[in-house]
Parts: C-alpha cells; structure tokens; sequence
C-alpha cells in the first residue's frame, strides 16, 4: 500500500472547489469549526460510508481532514484498501487555520477540545491518580502501567483506543441540529 497524498493548506485551498472534502473528526470536534464545505464522516463510522464515499470518488477527487493529518492519514488507508483514492490535508484543520484560512463555525455549536488533548488530559489524570492510589494501594499502580502501554501501543499501532472511547461522550457528538450519518451518506450519493 502506498503512502496518500498530502496537500498542504496552500495546495488544498487552491484546489478546494474540485474536492469532496471529510472531516474524520469526532462530530463535536467538527462542529467546532471545519474547512469549509467539509462533510463530516467520523473515522470510527467510515467503513459504513466506503460505497457512498467511492460514488463521491468517481465524480472528484476525495480531500480527508482531521485535527492534525493524522486520523485523515488513517482514513486515505482504509480508503485505499477500498480501492478508493483520497488525499489527506498535511496538519489538518490546526495548519489551515495556522495559515490564516478560515473555518465554517455551524450557528449554536460550542467549541469542543480537539481529540488529541482530550486524550493527553484523560490519560495523564488516569497515571496521576493511579499513582496517588498507590500510596494507599500499591495494586493501584497498575492502572499507571497499563494506561503507559496503552500508549506504547497507540503510538506503535497509530490507533488510539482512548479517543475511540471519548469520541462517544455526549459533549463529542454532533448537535442535534447537524445533519446525520445518514444524511451525509445521502448527499455523498447524488
């Protein structure tokens, strides 16, 4: 399997009428703010959208979008296991706006914490507190050592277990006015 092609910010604003931009982040992560005209399509829910995404392929080319290039790099893989072409954008919604560009901010949706820092503050409060636990518990200690080689792993495997699992807290879903799965599959097809 071949690497994905990465557009930097600059390239990719150039080109953005021709694509059909995603946004593999979290739904409140995307509400946020996102490159404008993006779809989003979180990156534990793309394996549902592959025929809908590989329909989108066949008229234009595919533009992945995360946070910082690395959830969008993921995604141009299962895509490309698919047989679907896809380029990620290099450093993400963080590099877009870090040039100047703007971001689509839906009316009434609230600033959530980018995925990635959500994960830094879970895992460092759960070593901390397994830590403290373990003055009075020394077993605590393990909590320290298995969140350690759950890191170990995210960083070898390049998934991350603990984003899966805050992704589904209800501060990191769509509002409830944002258009569905569904309706983003629908949209994808025409």
């Amino acid at each position: 399997m071949t690497s994905p092609v990465s557009l930097s910010p600059a390239q990719a604003a150039a080109r953005l009428a021709e694509f059909t931009v995603i946004d593999v982040r979290a739904p409140g992560e995307y509400a946020s703010g996102h490159v404008p005209g993006a779809l989003n399509i979180p990156l534990d829910r793309l394996s549902e959208a592959v025929p809908a995404l590989k329909s989108a392929a066949a008229r234009g080319p595919l533009l992945m979008v995360c946070a910082s290039g690395v959830r969008s790099t993921r995604a141009c893989d299962i895509l490309a296991a698919a047989d679907v072409d896809a380029a990620t954008l290099s450093g993400g919604t963080s590099a877009w706006e870090g040039e100047g560009r703007d971001l689509d901010h839906p009316a009434g949706a609230r600033a959530t914490w980018p995925m990635e820092r959500q994960v830094r503050l879970a895992a460092g409060s759960l070593v901390v507190a397994g830590l403290l636990a373990g003055v009075r518990f020394p077993a605590a200690r393990w909590i320290s050592a298995g969140i350690g080689s759950g890191l170990v792993f995210s960083a070898v495997s390049n998934t991350c277990g603990m984003a899966a699992a805050l992704s589904k807290l209800p501060y990191n879903r769509a509002p409830r006015s944002a258009a569905g799965l569904d309706d983003t599959l629908h949209t994808l097809q025409r």
